[in-house]
């Protein structure tokens, strides 16, 4: 792949080389939009999932890594799978916000490099880390999303709440 096919994307900044609305990049700026406002919004039972399954494969699967505060078994199939992910998600999250986006791609398949600013419900406490994800994308929607947290121990810290005198070295 050529560097010319490497961009650099703020979350929500406009991309002159924009290709067709099934480029995979293209459907995942506008999951990550409805995904986000999902979050924010309270998740399941006070947001409209609509948004982010407009987006969504009838067949999607998620595939996360077992052990994170909100991944529970790891594997989220269909819409229902992934309503019942963003659910957890939204119960451990109150906001999730996408700071820098770097990807690499083409109309099918998309690496996405996300910095992304995390506050847990729970806790209160931020974390700024990265997560990679591999996307498949099938017919303008996400098929398959493989993410890959650079930090899973700090996201898992930020959700742990502890009292005043139990605090992690480091954080307040």
């Amino acid at each position: 792949m050529s560097t010319a096919d490497m961009t650099t994307d703020q979350a929500g900044g406009p991309r002159a080389d924009e290709r067709s609305p099934a480029d995979a990049w293209a459907v995942m700026r506008k999951f990550y939009e409805a995904e986000a406002a999902y979050v924010a919004a309270g998740g399941f039972g006070k947001a409209s999932y609509d948004q982010v399954a407009a987006h969504l494969d009838p067949e999607v699967i998620l595939h996360q890594a077992p052990g994170l505060p909100f991944t529970g078994t790891g594997t989220w199939r269909g819409h229902d799978g992934m309503e019942r992910f963003l659910a957890r998600f939204s119960e451990v999250w109150e906001s999730m916000e996408f700071l820098e986006q770097e990807h690499w791609g083409d109309e099918d398949t998309v690496v996405v490099r996300n910095r992304v600013r995390l506050r847990a419900r729970a806790t209160g406490q931020e974390v700024d880390t990265l997560i990679v994800q591999l996307i498949t994308v099938r017919n303008g929607r996400m098929l398959e999303c493989r993410p890959f947290y650079w930090d899973p121990h700090g996201i898992a810290d930020a959700c742990r709440p502890r009292d005043a005198d139990t605090r992690a070295p480091g954080r307040e």
